[in-house]
């Protein structure tokens, strides 16, 4: 069985056979990316959906005041897409980012549709994938309206301590809701508290 790490992801959720790992790795291009380069830019046509094997995404669009609002981050077997422009091959309302050097596996809308028809448990497959982003997606709103700052920064460092080492601290502060120079204060008011 492939050690790849799609493949071991994909059979975590569900069981695949030699014959279909090889379906699956054939509707999959690797990419790589440079550190701050973009997979996708907002207002481009969304092509792809990318399966992160190495370093980390985030998705961003630009505000009124011309600031980057970052929403999602994907770091390792994680996926990443602006999903309503795939499903509908049109333009992007966001921008997908390297934050590192990435190694992402990406698959067309139409390659995808092909694919659930040839490895039908894919279709499980990604039923647990979506599930699962909905329920994060809906928690972090509701942080975001019940949680006070210190409170919610805390929270997310001690679900995700990766996030906070990896992330730049401007690209974590408006994922957050915050100003840098905030989350600076509170990462200082942090350290003290730990002395």
């Amino acid at each position: 069985m492939s050690t790849h790490p799609l493949i071991v992801h994909i059979n975590k959720h569900v069981h695949l056979t030699e014959a279909q790992v090889a379906t699956v790795l054939s509707h999959f291009q690797l990419q790589t990316f440079a550190k701050k380069e973009h997979l996708i830019q907002e207002g481009n046509i969304c092509k792809n959906l990318f399966f992160v094997s190495k370093g980390c995404l985030r998705l961003y669009f630009m505000n009124e005041k011309g600031q980057e609002q970052t929403i999602q981050f994907a770091l390792e077997t994680w996926w990443m897409t602006d999903l309503m422009a795939f499903e509908k091959s049109g333009e992007s309302g966001f921008s997908i980012q390297a934050l590192e050097k990435v190694e992402v596996m990406a698959i067309t809308n139409e390659s995808l549709e092909k694919l659930l028809c040839e490895v039908p448990q894919l279709e499980r497959y990604f039923r647990k994938v979506y599930q699962r982003a909905y329920s994060a997606s809906l928690l972090r709103v509701k942080y975001l309206y019940t949680m006070s700052k210190d409170i919610f920064y805390e929270h997310f460092a001690s679900l995700y301590p990766e996030f906070v080492q990896r992330i730049p601290q401007k690209v974590l502060a408006s994922f957050l809701g915050f100003s840098p120079e905030y989350l600076s204060e509170l990462r200082k008011k942090k350290t003290v508290e730990k002395k």
